[in-house]
This record gives C-alpha cells, sequence and structure tokens, in this order.
C-alpha cells in the first residue's frame, strides 16, 4: 500500500474530527456531572432508553409505544423545562478551564487557606455575624464575580470578618474566594428551590445551596439568628457542623483531584522534607 500526503492528510482529518467529538462529550458530561439538576436529568434519559430496550425485547407494545413518544417529543420539552440550565452550560463552555482550577494550591498554600477560613468562621460564629462564603474550584463563577464587588486581596480572617460586619454595606453579599485570594464580596447567587432543604433556614442557605448544585463551588454559611456553621458541596447542604468537621470536609475537598496535581504535591512534599534535614 501506497502512503501518499492526501493518505496522510485524510488521516491528520479524521483524527481531529474525532478528537473534537470527544472533547464535547467531555465538557458536557462534565458540565453535567457539576450540575444536580442535570445529573438527575441525565439519570432519567438513561432509565427511559433502558426501559425502551427491555419493551422491545420482552414485546411490551403499550409501553413501547408510549416510550417511543417520549423518546419523539421528550427533547423538545427537556429543552423548554430546562432552558436555564442548558443556558448556564453553553456560558460556561468559555468560562471552564479544562484542565483543572484557576490556581493549584501548594500545600502550605492550602493549609493557610483553611486556617484563615476556620479562624474567620470561629469569630463569625462566636458573634453571630451572618456570612456567605465560596470557594470557586473547576467551574469558573466569573459571571458573578463581574456583578459585585471586586476586592483581590490576600485571604486573612481578620479580612472576613471586616467585610461580614454588619455595618459593612457589603456583608448582606457573599465572598467569592478564587485560589487562596478574596476575588469579590457582595455577590449574589441563585437561591435553591430543592424540597428538601430545611424550611427554617434563610436566604443565606439557599443561596450557598443553589451555587453548589449549579458549580463544584464549595460553600460556606454562618446563621446570622443561631452562629451555626454549614457547608453545602455538590447539592447537598451540611447543616449546624462543628468547626472540626468543616475543617475536615474542606481539607478532603480541597486536596488535588487529579493524578498530576497528586504528583506534584508529592513533589513538594518530598522537597520540603529534603529542605528540613539539611536544615
Amino acid at each position: 500500500m501506497v502512503i501518499t500526503a492526501t493518505t496522510v492528510i485524510t488521516i491528520i482529518k479524521k483524527i481531529i474530527d474525532i478528537s473534537i467529538v470527544w472533547l464535547i462529550f467531555y465538557v458536557l458530561l462534565k458540565s453535567i456531572r457539576n450540575s444536580v439538576k442535570l445529573t438527575l436529568l441525565f439519570k432519567g434519559v438513561i432509565i427511559i432508553v433502558v426501559l425502551k430496550v427491555v419493551s422491545d425485547i420482552c414485546g411490551f407494545t403499550t409501553v413501547g409505544v408510549l416510550l417511543e413518544y417520549i423518546i419523539m417529543y421528550g427533547p423538545l420539552a427537556l429543552i423548554v423545562i430546562f432552558q436555564p440550565e442548558i443556558r448556564n452550560i453553553l456560558e460556561q463552555l468559555g468560562r471552564n478551564q479544562l484542565l483543572g482550577r484557576h490556581k493549584i494550591l501548594t500545600v502550605d498554600e492550602r493549609e493557610r487557606l483553611v486556617y484563615e477560613l476556620i479562624q474567620a468562621l470561629d469569630y463569625l460564629k462566636k458573634n453571630r455575624i451572618g456570612a456567605l462564603i465560596v470557594i470557586e474550584r473547576d467551574v469558573s463563577l466569573g459571571n458573578y464575580i463581574d456583578k459585585a464587588k471586586k476586592v483581590y486581596a490576600d485571604l486573612t480572617s481578620d479580612l472576613l470578618g471586616a467585610i461580614f460586619y454588619e455595618g459593612n454595606p457589603l456583608h448582606d453579599g457573599g465572598v467569592i474566594i478564587q485560589g487562596d485570594r478574596i476575588t469579590c464580596a457582595g455577590a449574589v447567587f441563585p437561591t435553591s428551590s430543592s424540597s428538601k432543604i430545611n424550611k427554617h433556614v434563610g436566604t443565606r442557605h439557599r443561596a450557598a445551596l443553589g451555587i453548589a448544585e449549579e458549580t463544584d463551588a464549595i460553600s460556606l454559611v454562618v446563621s446570622e439568628e443561631t452562629g451555626r456553621v454549614s457547608i453545602a458541596i455538590k447539592g447537598e447542604l451540611f447543616y449546624n457542623l462543628s468547626l472540626d468537621d468543616v475543617r475536615m470536609m474542606l481539607i478532603d475537598e480541597l486536596k488535588p483531584k487529579t493524578a498530576d496535581d497528586y504528583d506534584e504535591e508529592l513533589v513538594e512534599i518530598e522537597e520540603e522534607e529534603l529542605y528540613e534535614e539539611d536544615i
């Protein structure tokens, strides 16, 4: 077989074509994974497809006809019902970083981040100061940052306490943290309409759960009435936690999630150990 330049170009085009398709699927699946509503929708579609296959194999005529109608007209209904979520996915396609977080924190940076957050939560809890702190991860929160008051300051417990002080005009909104820096304050987030959430919780808790349902962000909430600390992760609200529980959850969630990030962390730890031995 003679390999010509035309053949090579054709092969390269096919590889690029397939790679683009897989990249699109990867981004869509990643967006679905980070949205609780879309995850449930995706599971529902899979269940319908499985039922259709089973009905065809078993010869269930009535069930098969009903499922055919659902499959035929379902996509149109889903577009109408889930229009906000679909729009968010399309917006995130231009904002997401496919290779991970905006900044991979080192061990020291991560420990300092958790320490400052716990110190701030302890102060806010004791003084019953309401607060909402959101930590950005893989899914960009740029849309919320653009509409908030920019801060761009190093994260400290004193600064968080000052922002959420009742006399501060920004205390009602949320703070967004990127990496180990406070990016903005006074951010407004979508509130959750989940029926699972406690009816007695306020707007802050619903906003914390709302942003955790739409993105992979970590939301920390301090109740103004009770001083209780809660955390929202992956579409779930964990209410009235101790500071030790919050610390452990933050440490676990902020760990590197990819093999490359984990390797970088191991190298850094080894370098620190060698440095200490030299000293």
